[in-house]
């Protein structure tokens, strides 16, 4: 009898989808103006957008978006995937949760949750219920997220990957008729020619799937598909190369803020003196002093080469909150109409 009352609370549990944030449906410019009039916070976020709307304005920069931690599953997926559709970025680099966990699970149809109140962890754990602060994921959707990868890993030929490479086949794939959800990140930026990178994509679901795909490959002593990091870093500094003028909007710090901001010195070790990151915006709730902001504000990233301070602006504020007004502020001012979009994976092709 235990099973029936488990999965009547397990639909209790997951009522309420979230439910992601449509920039073109508000115009955010009022708001961003007023704040430019403010203080604390309020100006930060109005000068981060300011610079933002600088990157994309300047017809010879590039601007990239970055990610890390959780903002995707709480509301903010269709907001990065309308950067990319307008041509408000032309790179991603992200978190694997990011990027699978979160954006290729619900293009295969699943859904995030929002908690209501308070639940003892342990009754999730009964339930098969994972939790994101306030948000669920439910798991046995989540390992399907991982067999999937597993399927599309075994169709592929038994070689070396970048994530990108590995990331724009996903979206081939979504393409294909196979995405339940139209107009996932991953698929819209395979349309684009936009390339998404997770220098550690197997700290996310897709790691399960590539792992039994090895295992099971080993068993049989078939050869098995692998992920080449360097070429991650190699690939992404021939884009920082080709670009020159680039410009970093980053949600979060991480391996994804480093990874992105060391094209320059990467660049630099190859014979290359490439520009240092002329535009950049970082909003995080990180304290500097323990070395969680990935160990640096934007101005201590200056003394390594890899940003400039003229035009960046750190915003300590949990994204949600000021990433739509960001985003809409951007779409609506609309200086993405008169960009040349640069579909950076024709590097590649």
């Amino acid at each position: 009898m235990n099973a029936p009352v488990q999965s009547n609370q397990k639909a209790q549990l997951l009522q309420n989808t979230v439910e992601h944030v449509d920039i073109t449906s508000f115009d955010a410019r009022p708001i961003i103006d007023s704040m430019r009039k403010m203080s604390f916070s309020s100006r930060d976020t109005a000068r981060a957008a300011d610079i933002f709307n600088m990157a994309i304005e300047d017809k010879d920069c590039s601007p990239w978006l970055i990610l890390a931690g959780s903002t995707s599953a709480g509301g903010c997926m269709h907001v990065y995937r309308d950067m990319v559709k307008f041509g408000m970025v032309d790179a991603v680099v992200a978190t694997g949760a990011s990027i699978v966990d979160m954006d290729f699970f619900e293009a295969l149809g699943f859904k995030h949750y929002q908690a209501a109140g308070e639940v003892d962890d342990n009754v999730l754990r009964e339930n098969y219920i994972d939790r994101i602060y306030d948000t669920y994921i439910d798991e046995e959707e989540l390992q399907a997220c991982d067999h999937t990868i597993l399927e599309i890993a075994n169709r592929w030929e038994p070689r070396g990957y970048s994530s990108r490479e590995f990331i724009w086949e996903m979206g081939k794939w979504l393409s294909e008729g196979n995405a339940k959800k139209e107009g996932s990140l991953i698929q819209t930026a395979y349309e684009e020619g936009v390339p998404i990178f997770c220098p550690a994509f197997v700290d996310s679901s897709a790691g399960f799937g590539l792992v039994k795909h090895q295992k099971e490959r080993a068993a049989a002593g078939q050869p098995y598909m692998m992920l080449d990091a360097i070429a991650d870093f190699r690939e992404l500094t021939d884009i920082k190369i080709a670009a020159g003028v680039t410009g970093l909007f980053m949600v979060g710090g991480g391996v994804p803020k480093n990874f992105a901001q060391d094209t320059v010195v990467c660049a630099e070790i190859l014979g290359v003196e490439a520009e240092m990151h002329k535009y950049a915006v970082q909003i995080t709730v990180a304290d500097v002093r323990d070395g969680a902001c990935s160990s640096s504000t934007l101005k201590e990233a200056a003394s390594w080469g890899k940003v400039q301070t003229t035009h960046e602006q750190m915003v300590f504020a949990e994204a949600t909150t000021v990433v739509p007004l960001i985003g809409s502020d951007a779409y609506h001012r609309g200086a993405w109409k008169n960009r040349e979009k640069r579909r950076w994976n024709k590097l590649f092709a």
